[in-house]
């Protein structure tokens, strides 16, 4: 209420003088559903903020793809992980593995998607939601613009990959999803060699996915 108070004292004093007691009840009035209108607004964009942290799941008969990748510093490699779940949220196929030195986290979470992309596709998935929390990379393979950067070749092979897809929806997220992903790519840190989680083993994330 106190907050109100200033709010509708602030708006209906101006230069420190008092309007008209006829004009100012009229103008308090309007500044007081201003102020209930702000607040509605207000708590609905708290709402849609928080439900970004919500798994969703992907159309009937279309996988969900949640990728990461995580750098080790102490010896310039990457590690990075994957999973990917149906319509109803059940895994189907989990990855942990390392990659060669990166000299950018851009570039360890491009070569992490060509990765798993084409594992995805080597495994017989071909409707794909694919989701990255790197907004660079996310751009890059979402576009049919040339790209001209350094690792313009990953792009390309990212691209063509894509293109041999029955379907497929590209987008960033900051969901759940990613949260087991990057537990995923963490695991990689400690393992020699790649490993893989089929529907009936579970990977090490699953605490984290549940």
């Amino acid at each position: 209420m106190t907050q109100l108070m200033e709010y509708l004292l602030d708006r209906v004093l101006h230069g420190g003088n008092f309007n008209d007691p006829i004009c100012l009840n009229k103008k308090a009035v309007e500044y007081l559903e201003e102020y209930r209108h702000t607040q509605v607004h207000l708590a609905a964009g708290l709402v849609v903020q928080l439900s970004r942290d919500v798994w969703t799941p992907p159309p009937e008969s279309v996988f969900k793809l949640n990728f990461d990748a995580a750098i080790f510093m102490e010896s310039d490699r990457f590690g990075f992980g994957v999973i990917i779940r149906n319509d109803k949220g059940e895994v189907m196929v989990a990855m942990s593995a390392k990659g060669p030195v990166v000299s950018s986290s851009d570039e360890a979470k491009m070569l992490a998607c060509r990765k798993v992309i084409e594992f995805t596709m080597d495994d017989g998935f071909s409707k794909l939601v694919i989701k990255g929390d790197n907004a660079n990379v996310i751009k890059a393979i979402s576009s049919s613009m040339a790209n001209l950067s350094l690792i313009w070749n990953v792009v390309d092979d990212i691209h063509h990959l894509i293109h041999g897809l029955h379907w497929v929806n590209i987008c960033c997220t900051r969901s759940r999803g990613k949260k087991v992903a990057h537990a995923l790519a963490q695991h990689a840190r400690n393992i020699s060699n790649d490993m893989y989680w089929m529907e009936d083993s579970s990977p090490p994330a699953m605490k984290t996915l549940y």
